[in-house]
């Protein structure tokens, strides 16, 4: 207990504990209305088009992230054109923008001068390595997406659930879309230097799997799958430290074992409660 203790001591932990916290907020709210709109496959397309920013930073010298970010941003705004305005498949714009940063990012970096930069920390995350202005830059982004999620609750609730309703309301429907569309691509590449471009589509599902077991409620399942996200996360971060492996893939880890876990004590309860339950009058 007492080594365990002692690692909070240092400062990369530190940094690394903030981040998890940071991570499970945004990763928490983000990804459960992600799983709502069930555009878990969007997702993942602006996760692995973000690639082509990170190949850009590196071949401009710039920060890596910040190449991330605006490809990002770009490729969810581009999906989003593309199934509206072109007339394109949403699954084949996905797929194109998909590989195309993919592709963008591999030449970029195969161009880039001197020594083939290291991009294990990208593809799979390496909380530990996390600095100050990640942190600012993470912590920016969880207010504004805390700030965002109180604010407007119930429109975002009608538009993952009903958003031919919301447009019968009057309401801006593709005004939110595009803006929530937009905080998806800022969490996924915030959450990138965490559990890497690989795994972070899991950190935005996971947490939402496990908080459904409790809960069908969405304003209850954000809070929810916020605390599994950080239990998960603190879990994976010790495992990781402890063992000297990945952290990105030690925290992936942790959260499928936790649903594994809960997952299994519910499907045992409930079928101890029907075997004792009262028969009806």
């Amino acid at each position: 207990m007492d080594s365990l203790i002692s690692i909070f001591h240092f400062g990369f932990f530190q940094n690394a504990f903030w981040a998890a916290l940071m991570a499970s907020i945004t990763c928490g709210l983000v990804g459960t209305y992600i799983v709502s709109r069930r555009i878990v496959f969007i997702s993942g397309g602006i996760t692995h088009a973000s690639f082509g920013g990170i190949g850009l930073g590196y071949f401009l010298g710039i920060n890596p992230i910040l190449g991330a970010l605006i490809f990002g941003v770009l490729s969810a705004l581009g999906i989003e054109f593309f199934t509206r305005k072109a007339d394109v498949r949403e699954d084949s714009a996905i797929a194109m923008l998909w590989a195309f940063g993919m592709a963008i990012g591999i030449i970029f970096v195969y161009l880039t001068p001197g020594y083939a930069p290291n991009l294990m920390s990208y593809l799979f995350g390496n909380i530990l390595t996390v600095s100050h202005a990640n942190l600012l830059f993470m912590g920016l982004i969880a207010l504004v997406v805390i700030g965002f999620f109180i604010a407007f609750f119930r429109m975002i609730l009608f538009v993952s659930f009903d958003e031919e309703f919301a447009l019968t309301n009057n309401a801006p429907v593709r005004l939110f879309n595009l803006v929530l569309i937009s905080l998806v691509a800022l969490t996924i590449v915030m959450n990138i230097r965490v559990v890497g471009i690989i795994l972070v589509m899991s950190l935005l599902t996971i947490p939402q799997a496990i908080a459904n077991i409790f809960t069908r409620n969405f304003g209850s399942m954000m809070i929810l799958s916020v605390i599994f996200a950080f239990i998960g996360s603190m879990a994976g971060l010790l495992f990781s430290y402890s063992f000297n492996i990945p952290s990105g893939a030690a925290i992936i880890f942790a959260l499928v074992i936790l649903f594994g876990i809960l997952k299994l004590i519910s499907v045992g309860l409930k079928r101890v409660g029907k075997k004792f339950a009262l028969p009806r009058v």
